[in-house]
């Protein structure tokens, strides 16, 4: 992050598959955090959660994927030279 803007180079991009399974996933469970439950809080965390992940989707980058893959074609080229 470069004076409080984000860089599309801060997350691995998605593919179109993923980015459709984030998007129906996050839709879902924030769907599924507006239904009433006895503990508000609970609904509350899916909501956010299911806006985090829809949104993921939407932008096409998950610094979580990032982290674990790593940005770019990295993992690719490691996975060539063997």
């Amino acid at each position: 992050m470069a004076n409080g803007t984000m860089d599309h180079d801060e997350g691995a991009e998605l593919t179109t598959a993923e980015r459709a399974a984030y998007i129906i996933a996050g839709l879902g469970l924030a769907a599924a955090g507006a239904k009433p439950r006895p503990n508000p809080l609970l609904n509350v965390l899916a909501l956010a959660g299911g806006s985090y992940l829809a949104w993921r989707g939407y932008v096409g980058t998950c610094p979580v994927k990032a982290a674990l893959y790593g940005v770019g074609d990295r993992v690719a080229e490691l996975s060539d030279r063997s």
